[in-house]
């Protein structure tokens, strides 16, 4: 009998925030073994930005010195969706951290990676990609994953 993690129909996953029908896209979508996690940012449950960075008059951020704070509950929220799909950190293969300051996010992605993956070297492909301008004026990181779904052994990809 066939693993329902391992079906080949496509499953996805939401958190219910507002951006989500706005724009028109699921968390994640699950096909096969392989879960592809849309860009997380740094929001809680109700869709509120965590330690979002202060704007010029331009609304331009001009302080990243939250690129930690924000950074964590990034993380924190890819937990969370991969959970959907009875998966975990240790199930990511690929992230790509897309920042509006390098400097800030690299000195803040060592620590904050490490804790996250709990390991001193996280067993997975990372870039780290400096952009213009990302979905929300205080947004300062968005990160992709792509992981393995546990039932691999069992699939069929």
């Amino acid at each position: 009998m066939e693993d329902f993690m391992c079906s080949p129909i496509k499953r996805t996953a939401n958190f219910g925030v507002p951006w989500e029908k706005a724009y028109g896209y699921s968390q994640a979508v699950q096909v096969k073994g392989i879960i592809y996690v849309s860009g997380q940012l740094s929001h809680d449950r109700a869709g509120n930005l965590v330690a979002p960075a202060r704007l010029d008059p331009a609304g331009r951020p001009v302080d990243f010195s939250n690129m930690e704070e924000q950074m964590r509950q990034t993380y924190a929220n890819a937990v969370a969706v991969l959970a959907e799909f009875g998966a975990s950190l240790d199930d990511v293969v690929e992230e790509t951290l897309y920042v509006l300051d390098v400097d800030a996010a690299f000195a803040a992605a060592g620590r904050v990676r490490k804790e996250m993956y709990g390991a001193e070297i996280p067993e997975c492909a990372s870039n780290l990609i400096g952009v213009s301008r990302l979905a929300f004026p205080e947004q300062l990181i968005e990160v992709t994953f792509r992981a393995i779904a546990p039932c691999v052994s069992l699939c069929s990809v």
